[in-house]
C-alpha cells in the first residue's frame, strides 16, 4: 500500500483548515470598527416605519420584475403571437419559414432533378 495518499489527504485538510482560520482573522479584524459606538455629535437615528420598510425593500423588486415581464412579453403579444410554451407547432420550425405551396417539389423518380439538394457537378 502507497503513503502517498494519505500524506496528501492530510495535506490538503491542514491546507483548508489554515484557509479557514485565515478567513476567520481577516473577518474578525474588518469587523472591528462595525462594532464601534456611534460618535456622540450625531443626531439619533430616526426611526423607521415598518410598512414603508417592506414596501421600498419587496416593493421595488416586484416593480423591476413586472415591468421586466411586461417588456418581454408585450412585443409578441401585441403581435398576436402566442407566448405559452409550446405555443408554435412543430411543423413551423424549419429552417427558411413556414410550409407553402411555393416549396420545390420533391424528387419523384431516382433520375428527377426536382428539389433543391440535388447537384450535379
Amino acid at each position: 500500500m502507497n503513503p502517498r495518499p494519505a500524506a496528501s489527504a492530510v495535506r490538503r485538510l491542514v491546507t483548508v483548515i489554515a484557509g479557514l482560520a485565515a478567513l476567520t482573522a481577516t473577518s474578525l479584524v474588518l469587523a472591528g470598527p462595525a462594532s464601534a459606538d456611534v460618535p456622540e455629535a450625531w443626531p439619533p437615528a430616526p426611526e423607521v416605519d415598518r410598512l414603508h420598510a417592506i414596501l421600498l425593500l419587496g416593493g421595488i423588486p416586484v416593480l423591476l420584475f413586472v415591468l421586466i415581464i411586461v417588456v418581454t412579453y408585450l412585443p409578441a403579444l401585441m403581435r398576436g403571437e402566442s407566448v405559452t410554451p409550446g405555443g408554435s407547432s412543430v411543423e413551423d420550425q424549419w429552417l427558411g419559414g413556414r410550409r407553402s405551396d411555393a416549396e420545390l417539389a420533391a424528387p419523384d423518380s431516382e433520375t428527377s432533378a426536382a428539389g433543391g439538394a440535388s447537384g450535379g457537378w
